[in-house]
């Protein structure tokens, strides 16, 4: 198939030119547009769900730490020395005992159960001899041998009013709520949920010989329960967390109704009683899938995550959700994409003005060269290009052309003249040979012939020397034009290649609700340094908290090894370990930094290890088991990732981390950083709590 040029655009080096220059600008730059457009798009939906997928993971690890927390406590209450000492000795539990020991574990309903399921005591009044048989065949099964670990962890249960009267008749008032039609939920012909979703934990009391004395149940009712809800949208959307003005939301769900949420109704009333779409709830509770999409949640969009949550039989009981506002990022998406419009708007503007120019400035010589070939063929000797603008090829071949012209125009004169000259000549000639024999005119008109031919023959020498550089040049200068038009998609290909540049650099927050996900062996340059050095920087660093808390700092620098880490990690776990000392001593006190050589009995292994001793109230034994675990603070503004995160970049290089209380007749707490000489994994294991057998031991005295 054979393409066709247009007449205008065949006839015209200007058409072609200025073809060339905007047709890339009116193809090229909307399609690049289009496509930045749709992958910004799906990039900027993807975050979005990565984010809410990750807001999920945060809820759900405080909702396992809160089931955790709620079996260990009663376990703890059912091997209480008071408790056991009371049944053995035949005395009645007091109600005082179990509601300080509610409200210490911050339970909604403790309860003493016989070995026949009647009630003994609890922390709030009961029905005198109840016994909730159908709760109690539940207990019983919880207790069976690899029950959930003998109810070391709560349960879920669904509980109807008639199953939770027996053991708590004051929450009763929590289970009724009415349910509000909800835009897209499945038909339902109820008009009240009367249901409630607890978690229960039940644990044996038994005697020194191991019979079983009674059964203690204590759990947390989850209906319209706002303090637990609120707490998790304050950890999985703590202030400033969210930008935009976006605004985070967190729901607990018994089936498809919400029964205790943070999400607004209106104003300042809870939608505690919508609920949930049809589409989510064939999803999540029938499939028991995770959503990870928008959905219209009461009465906006929110980009929500919805994850099962079932009982102790797997079946699905109910769903816990979190999400944020999507209008704010709505905004934001359009807000970019319609300045990526205008810059390209403008770029297709101003390059379509710059290439109409440099177009102009190539046609424009063009032109005026051809105009004076045209004139100089009708006749006009005179006409030139004239001066340009261009200091170009394009210039170069107009002055050679006007150089070209001159020099034609004085040998045309020159054989003018030489002509007429010769006429001249011959005339002359021919008079004088008038007279002579016919052999004399043969012979003159051989002459003739020859000074015209020699003459001929001196002005084509003459003229081939004088024009074939110019020819030269202007044959060279057109080679030159020719590839220069036929470079002309060099522009695209700049874009193009820029374009491949910038999709490569955004693929290198979209990385803190983690850090923690893939860790490798050496995460960061590793660097020798002085642990003194190191101490005495971050010491500067804290400086000024030390002055606000009045606190003397005391230097006990003795290491003489280097350390394998990085630099900034090191100062990051050093930091921590500051600032931590300093909050433990909000009225003053004594911080200690020291610094000591280390190595192993066959010098195998070795380094340095820097320690921090505050004079603080100490860490209490409950704190210390759980003291490198994530999410576990004691301090109502932390969130319990500090010590985690440190203890997890000292191991990427074989060191390690401990804590405990000062053994040396002073209160507070030592932590201690080991580090090694040579960065290395983790020898094997030789000790019994799987720590390598060279890392600091908890309550180890520095060496």
């Amino acid at each position: 198939m054979i393409l066709h040029t247009p007449h205008w655009l065949a006839r015209s080096v200007r058409n072609k030119l200025l073809a060339m220059a905007l047709l890339p600008l009116l193809v090229a730059l909307p399609l690049l547009m289009l496509a930045v457009a749709l992958w910004s798009a799906v990039a900027y939906d993807r975050l979005l769900i990565t984010k809410v997928r990750s807001d999920l993971a945060v809820a759900r690890g405080y909702f396992e730490q809160l089931r955790s927390e709620v079996g260990s406590g009663v376990r703890g209450v059912a091997a209480s020395a008071p408790l056991l000492a009371a049944l053995e000795s035949g005395r009645p539990v007091t109600a005082a005992r179990l509601q300080q020991e509610r409200h210490t574990l911050g339970l909604d309903f403790l309860v003493l159960l016989s070995p026949s399921g009647e009630a003994l005591g609890a922390a709030d009044p009961v029905a005198a001899g109840a016994n909730p048989a159908a709760l109690w065949n539940d207990v019983r099964t919880q207790l069976q041998p690899g029950a959930s670990a003998g109810g070391a962890q709560a349960r879920l249960k669904r509980l109807s009013a008639d199953e939770l009267a027996p053991i708590a008749p004051h929450l009763l008032a929590r289970l009724s709520i009415a349910l509000v039609p909800t835009r897209n939920a499945a038909p339902d012909e109820r008009s009240r949920e009367q249901r409630a979703l607890v978690l229960m934990s039940a644990h044996p009391v038994a005697d020194l010989q191991g019979r079983e004395r009674a059964v203690l149940v204590g759990g947390v009712l989850l209906n319209q329960n706002l303090g637990f809800i609120d707490h998790i949208n304050r950890i999985v959307y703590p202030d400033g967390s969210l930008p935009f003005g976006s605004q985070g939301t967190a729901t607990l769900f018994l089936d498809d109704v919400r029964i205790t949420t943070n999400v607004r109704l209106f104003q300042d009333q809870r939608a505690i009683g919508t609920r949930v779409s049809q589409a989510v709830r064939q999803r999540v509770l029938t499939e028991g899938q995770l959503w990870l999409d928008r959905a219209f949640v009461v009465n906006d969009w929110y980009v929500s995550a919805y994850e099962p949550l079932t009982d102790a039989r797997g079946q699905r009981i109910g769903m816990l959700y979190v999400g944020f506002l999507e209008r704010p990022f709505l905004w934001v998406r359009w807000a970019m994409l319609g300045l990526i419009g205008l810059i390209f708007l403008a770029v297709m503007a101003a390059s379509g003005w710059l290439s109409v120019r440099w177009a102009r400035s190539i046609f424009r010589p063009v032109e005026r060269m051809n105009d004076t070939m045209r004139a100089v063929e009708l006749g006009d000797p005179h006409a030139r290009v004239g001066p340009l603008r261009a200091q170009d090829e394009l210039g170069a071949l107009a002055r050679h052309l006007d150089e070209l012209l001159g020099v034609i125009h004085d040998k045309t004169q020159a054989l003018q003249r030489w002509g007429e000259e010769l006429d001249a000549k011959v005339a002359e000639r021919t008079r004088d040979l008038a007279h002579s024999h016919a052999s004399l005119e043969r012979a003159q008109a051989q002459l003739v012939k020859s000074e015209k031919l020699a003459a001929i023959g001196q002005l084509t020498a003459s003229v081939a020397h004088e024009i074939n550089n110019p020819i030269a040049v202007m044959q060279g200068n057109l080679d030159l034009i020719r590839d220069t038009l036929g470079a002309q998609a060099t522009p695209v290909r700049d874009e193009l290649k820029l374009l491949d540049e910038q999709i490569e650099r955004m693929r290198l927050i979209v990385t803190q609700l983690l850090q923690y996900a893939r860790p490798t062996e050496y995460a960061g340059y590793v660097e020798t340094l002085d642990a003194n050095r190191v101490m005495a920087d971050c010491l500067v660093l804290v400086g000024h908290l030390l002055h606000q808390s009045g606190i003397a700092v005391e230097r006990d620098w003795q290491a003489r090894r280097s350390v394998g880490m990085n630099r900034q990690e090191l100062q990051q776990v050093v930091i921590n370990l500051l600032i931590n000392a300093i909050q433990a001593m909000p009225q003053g006190g004594t911080l200690t930094l020291r610094t000591r050589d280390w190595a192993t009995e066959d010098s195998a292994v070795a380094g340095a290890e820097l320690q921090v001793l505050d004079t603080g109230p100490g860490v209490s034994a409950e704190a210390m088991e759980r003291l490198f675990r994530p999410f576990f603070t004691t301090k109502n503004d932390g969130n319990g990732l500090g010590l985690w995160i440190s203890q997890g970049l000292v191991e990427r290089y074989g060191g390690g981390l401990s804590g405990a209380n000062r053994s040396d007749g002073t209160s507070g707490a030592v932590f201690t950083v080991r580090l090694l000489t040579e960065p290395q994994a983790p020898a094997a294991v030789s000790t019994q709590d799987g720590r390598p057998g060279w890392l600091p031991q908890p309550g180890e005295r520095p060496a």
